[in-house]
């Protein structure tokens, strides 16, 4: 070896080679690169060195130098590169016995070899090499090696420049074109030619050089004549080989290839469906019943399922009845193999079934009527979405327990069947007797299966019939239209094998909630529904994921009953003795689940079965001192825990109590404030007792956040239990939640005081007296009177929960003033913060990205008006409150805001902005008069450069009364104004 061969060998090793020695080679290798006789030096060690690793590097080199700099080497360069690489290819031997044949090395060393000379060509041909594939073709009666290497140029050919699954540039396209061109009109019928013959020649006693020959010419199918392939001649022979029992699968499969290249041709359809029919295909479609697993059905299927979808394309794009037909004809051939393979066999990644299924059931659609064999098909198509949802027995321990392998498939398989659930609908919607039969019968076979190995069969029939509900309407559910009638009741009164898994008790639960509306119609099916709920197949099933979705689905059962379940509530609270029990003893340990998974669901159940006045008093008093009493235990406990516990414990206890406030707000919803303070006082008092223990929490754990939200919620729901008799709490209440709250805890207590207001309108007066000067003096101090930026970029969690407060403040301030409230912000106590909250809402009507913002602060202006400064008034009521709006509101926020070009008229929002702003200065004039006209005419409009005699016409329009005229006035002026002064005003 000499110095560049060693280098080389030591760049390619890996691990062994010490990295210094090894860097230092490539740089040597690097720097040979770089010489001007590299391309001589490259093919004298591919003539002579027998290393691999020398061979490949100089191929790659060769490629290289080619593709940066062929422009700048000689014509004598070029030649001698030429000639020397199709010399090696095609075993051309030169006058020396130590001369290496290249095209007998490995793979990986031919492959490059061929990629030189496809670049060689890309560069020359047809242009300089004219002959390459001509004189290449003289070479293959040499035999194998060169008819090999022939197949791996044109494969590399195919790889490098002519195939659309890569991403190619213009220039590329460009050359492409240029070379098909070209061996369209010299070669391409010989090169047919010669793989008819190689084929012909080697299949039975060289069958991996035939594959190889075939599938080179699979590949040139889409772009070469079809009548060279597609004849009387190549045809026959292809298919031969793939019924041949005695060639090898790998050549049977490759004849496969070529014939499915041959349908996928692109041609417009009328020469393609001669085709199509030319390739009698009806001829392999035995052979998918063979050995699913081999390589041999695989093929055929892909060829199957292709011709399939070429001949749907065919139907479709084709006009005259008569070709139509034809076509029909021949799905109706094809479909049956299509339906087994997609049944029985691994479908090519390329095939979507899903796909090709809804365009065929679309293709239906247009058909006046079904004949039976379309309607053999349509159950096929079903059984096809039957087979596809069920789930891999593999995982079914995985799938029940819900481990992360579990979770993963079941994540995978509820995306996968979203497609398959889509073609349900519309085959239902094709057919809907024969996807009802069909339904009714896997649901038979599944009750009829008597083994618990059985599982994913019978959540597939569930699971279907779940998703038929989604193709039918209210009444049809309702009147069991169909075999609903039958379905429904074989629903609830047979036993299903596989209960005890998770999948197929969910989808049983989840169906009887969407077809309830068929048992509020038969409520003699109500026992069944209850039993189904309340036994082992629902909240008493083995897997706490499956009791836990019972107690939400049977909260939305009972929602749609109510009073149909009254003469039950004995039975039902006598079964749920235990759940209930282990759901408010449980340590939070032991809860998994959160949301509409932790059990609380339950007790919302519960209370809207129990808070039913057709429940007698004494019952409803005796059901609910049996639930909250132990709840509220349960709270008591907890806090006097919590206390004492370690660090580790605390989350824990903090849970637990929780939860207790969670079950207990669930309870209440089922109790109307008519019930609970008129009917039944008795009721709300337990609730108010209630309240006390919980508005203790916020006494002892004043800064947990979670309880602090959990209670805040409960008195939201106590608000709208108890009425006006929830008054007494509120200070208290208030008082503790507003104690050493954050911005973030400030948010839920200003929703609360909204609802509150709107609850209790002038009534909260004095409540409120005594709140909004803490409130005001919390929010004014943490945000700044010109407001907070309105569109949050890269912004801190602590700046997005300031702009949050900031949002509900305006909303809490529009509440106010719009509930007669606004003497609350005039009160001693609340004056100091007067003056930034009008600052504060005035930047915000002019600036606020958030049009529907600007509009309420609009609004709260407009009120304040009204409410201050309506007439008589012998003096104002809120000194310097006139002169800020003539002043600064109705320039700022009426003028310049508007003359602004991002206000946009043609947008919804702005326009009801602008409407409001409209209303403002109408308002004003009626209550200012002629300080608001004078001020605009001396100051406001000639700061606009707006024209005398316009703003003269407009403050005559404003003392009318079309307001209507008024807004089109003022929105030409402003338009008119623009057009004057390019939009150049700034905020003043």
């Amino acid at each position: 070896m000499d110095d560049l061969e060693k280098a080389i060998v030591i760049s390619f090793e890996s691990g062994a080679v010490d990295s210094a020695l090894q860097s230092q080679a490539v740089n040597y290798c690097q720097q040979i690169k770089e010489t001007p006789s590299i391309c001589s030096i490259c093919i004298e060690k591919l003539w002579f060195s027998k290393l691999v690793q020398v061979q490949f590097w100089c191929l790659q080199t060769l490629q290289d130098v080619l593709r940066a700099k062929y422009g700048s080497l000689s014509l004598d360069e070029q030649s001698y590169v030429r000639k020397s690489v199709f010399s090696m290819a095609c075993l051309e031997v030169i006058d020396n016995e130590n001369a290496v044949r290249v095209v007998e090395g490995p793979s990986f060393v031919k492959n490059k070899l061929a990629q030189v000379l496809v670049t060689l060509i890309y560069f020359e041909y047809p242009l300089i090499w004219s002959s390459v594939f001509v004189d290449f073709m003289q070479h293959l009666s040499k035999g194998a090696v060169v008819i090999d290497m022939f197949c791996r140029v044109l494969n590399a050919l195919d790889d490098e420049l002519i195939s659309l699954d890569y991403p190619r540039t213009p220039e590329e396209v460009s050359v492409a074109a240029r070379v098909k061109d070209a061996m369209r009109q010299q070669c391409v019928p010989q090169i047919a030619r010669a793989w008819y013959d190689i084929v012909s020649l080697y299949r039975n006693s060289d069958p991996d050089l035939s594959a190889t020959v075939l599938d080179c010419m699979r590949r040139f199918v889409s772009w070469i004549d079809i009548g060279l392939v597609a004849n009387d001649v190549f045809a026959p022979l292809l298919f031969e080989s793939i019924l041949s029992d005695g060639l090898s699968d790998q050549v049977r499969g490759a004849a496969a290839g070529c014939v499915l290249a041959m349908a996928s041709k692109r041609m417009d359809p009328q020469s393609k469906l001669p085709l199509l029919q030319t390739l009698e295909i009806s001829r392999v479609f035995g052979l998918v019943s063979e050995d699913v697993d081999s390589e041999l059905v695989s093929k055929v299927s892909a060829l199957l399922t292709g011709y399939a979808v070429e001949v749907l394309e065919c139907h479709k794009r084709l006009n005259s009845e008569e070709t139509k037909a034809v076509s029909m004809d021949l799905l109706n051939e094809v479909l049956p193999s299509v339906f087994f393979v997609m049944r029985n066999c691994e479908v090519d990644s390329t095939f979507s079934i899903v796909q090709f299924l809804s365009s065929y059931v679309s293709t239906l659609k247009g058909l006046p009527a079904l004949k039976e064999k379309q309607l053999i098909h349509i159950t096929q198509i079903l059984e096809v979405i039957r087979i596809q949802i069920c789930y891999d027995p593999m995982y079914r321990n995985n799938l029940n327990s819900l481990d992360k392998i579990g979770l993963e498939e079941e994540d995978r398989m509820s995306e996968f069947r979203k497609d398959l659930f889509v073609l349900l609908r519309a085959v239902s919607r094709v057919a809907p007797e024969v996807t009802q039969h069909f339904i009714r019968n896997s649901l038979a076979n599944a009750v009829e299966s008597s083994s618990e190995s059985n599982v994913e069969e019978v959540e597939a029939a569930l699971s279907l019939l779940y998703s038929l509900g989604e193709t039918m309407t209210e009444e049809a559910i309702k009147t069991g239209s169909g075999c609903l009638s039958e379905l429904i009741p074989m629903l609830l009164t047979r036993q299903f094998p596989g209960h005890s898994h998770r999948l197929v008790a969910l989808v049983y639960l989840e169906n009887i909630t969407r077809y309830m509306k068929f048992i509020q119609e038969n409520p003699q099916y109500i026992p069944n529904v209850l039993v189904a709920f309340l036994d082992e197949r629902g909240l008493h099933h083995q897997n706490v994921h499956v009791s836990r979705r019972a107690c939400y689905l049977f909260m939305r059962v009972v929602k749609l009953l109510k009073s149909k379940l009254v003469p039950f509530i004995d039975k039902i609270l006598q079964n749920l003795q235990d759940t209930l029990s282990q759901l408010t003893t449980m340590n939070s340990a032991s809860r998994e689940f959160s949301g509409t998974e932790d059990g609380s669901h339950i007790f919302e159940a519960i209370g809207l079965i129990i808070g039913l006045e057709d429940v007698p008093a004494e019952k409803q008093s005796e059901y609910l001192s049996l639930l909250l009493p132990p709840l509220c235990q349960q709270i008591e406990d907890g806090l006097v825990q919590a206390k004492g516990a370690s660090p580790e414990d605390f989350p824990v206890k903090i849970a637990n109590i929780q939860f207790a406030i969670v079950a207990i707000n669930a309870l209440s919803k089922g109790f109307s404030e008519r019930l609970v303070t008129a009917s039944r006082p008795g009721i709300g008092l337990m609730f108010k007792q209630t309240l006390d223990v919980l508005l203790r929490i916020l006494i002892e754990f004043p800064k947990v956040e979670p309880l602090r939200n959990k209670v805040t919620s409960f008195i939201h729901r106590m608000v709208d239990t108890l009425g006006s008799s929830v008054f007494p709490y509120l200070p208290k209440a208030l008082e503790q939640l507003l104690a050493d709250s954050e911005p973030k805890e400030m948010v839920g207590f200003l929703v609360l005081l909204n609802q509150l207001i709107c609850k209790f309108n002038s009534s909260l007066r004095d409540i409120l007296e005594e709140v909004y000067p803490v409130v005001a003096g919390r929010i004014f101090n943490v945000i700044p009177r010109d407001g907070l930026p309105s569109r949050p970029g890269a912004v801190t969690e602590e700046m997005r929960e300031l702009i949050e407060l900031q949002r509900t403040l305006y909303t809490f301030l529009h509440v106010i003033a719009t509930h007669d409230l606004s003497s609350v912000f005039l009160t001693p106590k609340s004056s100091a913060y007067l003056e930034p909250m009008m600052q504060l809402l005035l930047n915000t009507c002019c600036n606020h990205k958030d049009i529907t913002v600007r509009k309420a602060c609009v609004q709260i202006f407009i009120k304040l008006i009204k409410d201050w400064c309506a007439k008589p008034y012998s003096e104002e009521k809120v000194p310097g409150f006139q002169n800020f709006m003539i002043e600064a509101f109705a320039p700022n926020c009426c003028l310049y805001s508007v003359l602004d070009k991002s206000f946009e008229f043609n947008d919804a929002n702005t326009h009801a902005l602008f409407g409001e702003i409209i209303t403002a200065q109408k308002v004003m004039y009626e209550n200012f008069g002629n300080a608001f006209l004078m001020h605009l005419m001396s100051k406001s409009f000639p700061s606009a450069h707006c024209p005398q005699d316009l703003a003269e016409q407009y403050c005559q329009r404003l003392q009318g009364n079309d307001i209507r005229g008024l807004k089109s006035y003022y929105q030409s002026l402003i338009e008119n104004l623009r057009l004057q002064q390019n939009g150049s005003h700034v905020f003043r």
